[in-house]
């Protein structure tokens, strides 16, 4: 088998892992899609290790173990992400990313203290005196 044809699935497999990560607003999705693009990392792994060993008669296999390596961290990535992503969906309701993003509370630039939120130290002195 030529190693043209695992490296254009691991491309497939990675762009449509990468276009999940930028395309999708829930977290678990992007979860899904940042472990596409893992097992693609890894397919490629494989089939270079498979390729060199039949061109170098090498014994090594650093490419399978290589890839035990990245599935014990995927793993491990999957189960603290899932954490953090139930922790926030308690919190704040929604898994959403575009709503998550805004941490810091919003202020009204209208209240009764705008001025003195962008006021300096002797402006804030002569405003309450």
């Amino acid at each position: 088998m030529h190693l043209a044809y695992p490296a254009v699935l691991s491309a497939l497999l990675f762009c449509t892992g990468l276009y999940g990560v930028l395309a999708r607003r829930n977290a678990i999705l992007v979860l899904m899609s940042v472990e596409l693009m893992l097992n693609a990392v890894n397919l490629n792994l494989v089939a270079f290790d498979v390729w060199l060993s039949k061109t170098a008669e090498e014994t090594l296999h650093s490419g399978q173990a290589l890839t035990l390596f990245t599935i014990a961290i995927a793993a491990a990535e999957i189960g603290i992400g899932l954490a953090i992503v139930l922790a926030v969906h308690r919190n704040r309701g929604t898994a959403d990313i575009d709503k998550l993003r805004d941490t810091a509370e919003t202020r009204d630039a209208d209240g009764p203290d705008s001025d003195a939120l962008t006021a300096g130290p002797a402006e804030k002195a002569e405003a309450t005196a």
